[in-house]
């Protein structure tokens, strides 16, 4: 995503103070700049880049601020940035793999009231929203929410139910998506283009916040949800056609040190049949936490191979943050 600021939306594309029923210059303050640096060896490194930057949220009076989490991921430092100008220093407080949030605690106040949180079951496909992201009202996007559904990631990560909707913000990492009352329903993650008929439509994703509060309260103390971790594999499959091949593997992860290579097809997980990425997942997870063999089968030039991984915690593979 972009750094600039020196940008806006046209302004019939944004929204005014005139046209909604909230405090529309409170909710823009809401939404900050994060900046994380990496270390060059870190895990993530290569992936996401040792630089990143984008928005995220004040959802409490001590400025406790939700992200994206790939933003903050292994980050060794964070810069907070206020609308008006004002910079702090953050810590990366807690990630939750399983939802894709990220928390941040800046380490000096920032003089920036929390954005109320809502809930994301009470939007509906075509309803009006707002995107906003770090820059004021020039930042800021009315919107429509085109789909809810469930979203399968290649890097092992499941929704049941995503929010997505049109058009798209270029700054989407970790920005708000706000309901008609002003309320945080979403947390920015992607970038989709999709076919619409003969048309491609082009959107954003939002992980709900609904995910998050439930979890929110062990973040804060912990670092992480109260959930065992989930079995990770350590790959990165393609689905096609009923069809899931493997299209890449972390080098060391359980499915490489199991024999698994880029190209294979996985048929089965348990002896189940399976032929989406969600079918994958959930049959991995029901097995167990984090440490549990997961006995697959694939096919590698036509012959069924049977194999069993050794899963892991994927947070065993990330460098983690100090408070110094």
């Amino acid at each position: 995503m972009s750094d600039s600021t020196h940008w806006s939306f046209p302004p019939q594309m944004q929204p005014t103070p005139a046209e909604v029923e909230f405090d529309l210059p409170a909710t823009l303050d809401a939404v900050v700049r994060l900046s994380s640096r990496i270390p060059d060896d870190g895990f993530t490194a290569q992936i996401l880049g040792t630089e990143r930057a984008g928005n995220g949220v004040v959802i409490r009076d001590n400025g406790l601020i939700v992200t994206i989490g790939y933003l903050i991921t292994e980050a060794e430092a964070i810069w907070i940035t206020t609308n008006d100008g004002h910079a702090v220093a953050g810590h990366p407080l807690a990630l939750d793999f399983a939802t894709g949030m990220g928390l941040v605690l800046p380490l000096a106040p920032l003089g920036v009231a929390p954005l109320p949180i809502g809930t994301s079951s009470t939007v509906a496909v075509g309803d009006e929203v707002y995107v906003v992201g770090y820059g004021g009202r020039a930042h800021a996007l009315k919107a429509e929410v085109f789909a809810r559904r469930e979203f399968a990631g290649y890097w092992e990560y499941l929704l049941d139910v995503a929010l997505f909707t049109s058009p798209p913000h270029p700054e989407w990492s970790g920005a708000a998506l706000v309901d008609r009352d002003g309320r945080l329903i979403g947390i920015g993650s992607l970038f989709v283009q999709e076919a619409d008929g003969d048309d491609v439509r082009k959107g954003n994703m939002f992980v709900p916040i609904d995910v998050l509060v439930p979890i929110l309260d062990d973040m804060v103390k912990t670092g992480r949800s109260a959930r065992p971790p989930r079995p990770w594999l350590g790959m990165y499959a393609s689905e096609d056609n009923r069809r899931i091949v493997v299209g890449g593997l972390t080098q060391g992860g359980p499915a490489e040190r199991a024999g698994v290579k880029q190209g294979d097809q996985i048929v089965a997980v348990a002896g189940e049949r399976v032929a989406t990425l969600a079918e994958l997942y959930r049959g991995v997870w029901r097995l167990g936490p984090s440490g549990t063999e997961i006995p697959m089968t694939i096919t590698r030039a036509g012959k069924a191979i049977p194999l069993t991984v050794k899963s892991a915690d994927r947070g065993d593979f990330l460098k983690k943050p100090s408070l110094q």
